[in-house]
């Protein structure tokens, strides 16, 4: 490694010379036969240590890190490795409580680097070149191997069928709520969606899965019957009740055959679709841990926090919520604490990549802020602000708008600040990020 660097910044600064499917997407680009090739190289790192393989169009995030942090209460060194990243590139890969120590990254991306480089074209199968996500995900396994981990909890990144993590072969699955995304690479219909995710199902290994529709469950049923896997779904085998927040917590109650007793919870990560977050993460874990006690499931959900995901900070709260439903449960939640009686004065700074459904997310907004911020979710993603403005046109909100997000950013800070104001910054994780960023940067001035 490189005096004075990371090995994490030099594997970065490696990888970016490969395609990168979130700066870049692109059609046909997936496939697992490079993963297999990669892994077969280094003894199958990926199977080093029993994992939970988590799927899903929303939420798949939080039940990932709900999931680690109950197996770190239960004193085992657990990987975590989720997408995307706030900060810092090493929150992708490290644990519940943050990174794994040093010398493992370096023994790691030294592994990786030198063997990447070795490699002809004409080794890799089809010839087909090394993506940027499939280099992450390797250094995923080999990290979670070389920290000799007792269990490593996997995000998928796209899909579930062809993602790279689907060369897995976990203890148990998971996969969240299914809903319309990424329609051109994962079909345009939930169903077709649901096919995708359900490719994470293997031969003979439980799948625990969130509440669905019928058409959603009908999918999911036949691949596992096919498959041979016992299918749970959670709102079928569990149930949640006496939900109330408190004290910025939200607080419930989970029961379940598979549990001893009723679980009794209390959230740091706020939203009822957390409590279901928390009942598939606590029966994907008990299927798994059968003679876990309850009271370590509940203090590991106590102490699961996600940055980015309704995360409060000050008078700011971040959600990197990009889609229509997750719009919709963060407005609820936002509403519950910060604005039930109508009598909060709270602002909001939106922004969102190009391919999003700005126009089924802005009724969500309407009547519910007394200064709107619209801007560019960064330089990342590409982003039609064009299209952002003409969709709050449409729902009859006022707004500023900049499309300079380094200028909008201080603006929407400033005026939150001036009228003692509540900021809900969403759309984009990559907003959320530069808003960080940039307050980051204030302080290091100050």
């Amino acid at each position: 490694m490189k005096a004075g660097k990371s090995a994490i910044g030099i594997f970065e600064q490696f990888a970016e010379e490969y395609l990168n499917f979130e700066k870049t997407p692109q059609k046909n680009i997936f496939w697992l036969d490079t993963m297999e090739f990669l892994c077969r190289r280094f003894g199958n790192p990926e199977l080093a240590c029993p994992s939970f393989h988590v799927a899903g169009s929303k939420g798949k995030g939080s039940v990932s890190m709900m999931i680690a942090s109950i197996l770190d209460e239960a004193g085992y060194k657990t990987g975590l490795y989720s997408s995307p990243h706030i900060l810092n590139f090493v929150e992708r890969i490290g644990t519940c409580r943050g990174p794994f120590e040093e010398e493992v990254y370096e023994k790691s991306v030294r592994q990786l680097i030198d063997f990447v480089k070795s490699v002809k074209t004409q080794d890799l199968p089809g010839e087909r070149p090394i993506t940027w996500f499939e280099l992450v995900t390797l250094l995923a396994f080999l990290s979670f191997a070389n920290a000799k981990c007792s269990y490593g909890v996997y995000e998928v990144g796209l899909g579930g069928r062809l993602d790279a993590t689907n060369v897995l072969k976990p203890a148990v699955c998971c996969i969240n709520q299914i809903e319309l995304e990424h329609t051109e690479y994962l079909g345009d219909t939930v169903e077709k969606i649901a096919a995708e995710k359900g490719g994470i199902i293997k031969e003979k290994t439980s799948v625990f899965i969130a509440q669905q529709t019928e058409s959603v469950k009908e999918v999911f049923r036949k691949i596992a019957e096919d498959k041979g896997a016992p299918i749970y779904f959670a709102d079928e085998v569990s149930n949640i009740t006496e939900l109330v927040y408190k004290n910025r917590q939200l607080h419930c109650k989970i029961e379940s055959d598979f549990f001893k007793r009723p679980l009794s919870v209390s959230l740091n990560m706020l939203g009822e679709f957390q409590a279901r977050n928390a009942a598939l993460a606590a029966l994907a874990v008990k299927q798994v841990l059968p003679d876990l006690d309850e009271s370590v499931i509940e203090k590991g959900l106590s102490k699961a926090v996600l940055p980015g995901r309704f995360e409060i900070s000050g008078n700011i709260v971040y959600d990197g919520a990009h889609t229509e439903k997750s719009i919709a449960y963060t407005m609820e939640t936002f509403e519950k604490i910060f604005n039930e009686n109508k009598t909060a004065n709270v602002h909001l700074l939106f922004g969102c990549a190009a391919d999003k459904e700005v126009e089924k997310m802005t009724k969500y907004f309407r009547g519910k802020f007394s200064k709107v911020t619209l801007t560019k979710p960064g330089s990342v993603k590409e982003c039609n602000l064009e299209r952002i403005k003409s969709a709050f046109d449409l729902d009859g909100i006022q707004y500023f708008s900049c499309g300079d997000y380094l200028k909008a950013i201080p603006y929407a800070l400033e005026k939150a600040g001036e009228e003692n104001a509540v900021l809900l910054v969403t759309g984009s994780f990559y907003l959320v990020s530069e808003v960080k960023k940039y307050i980051l940067s204030q302080k290091c001035i100050k």
